[in-house]
């Protein structure tokens, strides 16, 4: 039987788009000012590709190739887990956000068909139709083009060229106050 999940939490906001967007452009600009506010700010990046996290020659590469379910590689600056789903499912997003350690806010590239808040990076260069006149939890779109004349009601519309903008809305949304100037 499906299980339903609860909503996620308030701080945890998507940002979709289609490939060449801009979406990794943006969010390096929002996670940059936040954290030089002192804001601990955590990211979970989708992909849909294999991910090599490691040189395949190295022990740790080695040791998770030999069996080992779940491999954690620690030194003094940085620790990754590297968990082998070996046919299991795709954890959801769910189950990755139980994995992250407390944050002010989450960033989540991706999960696009998960019903949550999402921020869509559109740009008609791409090629690609927007997402969002199809997808009512896209709450923002950030573009280099104007405001649609027959936008829904509640939908923000911001500059992508003045991520400044972009960096506003998410303060307001999630309720973080700027440092003063």
């Amino acid at each position: 039987m499906h299980q339903e999940h609860p909503p996620l939490p308030g701080n945890v906001v998507g940002i979709v788009g289609s490939s060449g967007s801009g979406k990794t452009t943006l969010l390096e600009f929002l996670v940059s000012q936040l954290a030089a506010q002192g804001l601990r700010v955590n990211i979970i990046k989708h992909s849909h590709h294999d991910l090599e996290l490691e040189p395949p020659r190295k022990d740790s590469a080695r040791l998770r190739m030999a069996g080992a379910a779940e491999v954690m590689v620690a030194s003094p600056y940085r620790f990754a887990i590297i968990q082998e789903l070996r046919g299991a499912p795709e954890p959801t997003l769910y189950e990755q956000l139980a994995r992250l350690a407390p944050a002010d806010l989450t960033l989540v590239e991706g999960f696009k068909s998960t019903p949550y808040d999402k921020l869509e990076v559109f740009r008609p260069v791409t090629g690609r139709a927007p997402l969002y006149p199809a997808d009512p939890f896209i709450v923002a779109v950030a573009s280099d083009q104007p405001r649609p004349a027959d936008l829904r009601d509640g939908l923000a519309w911001l500059d992508l060229n003045q991520p400044a903008l972009v960096l506003d809305w998410l303060r307001q949304r999630m309720k973080i106050i700027a440092p003063p100037a």
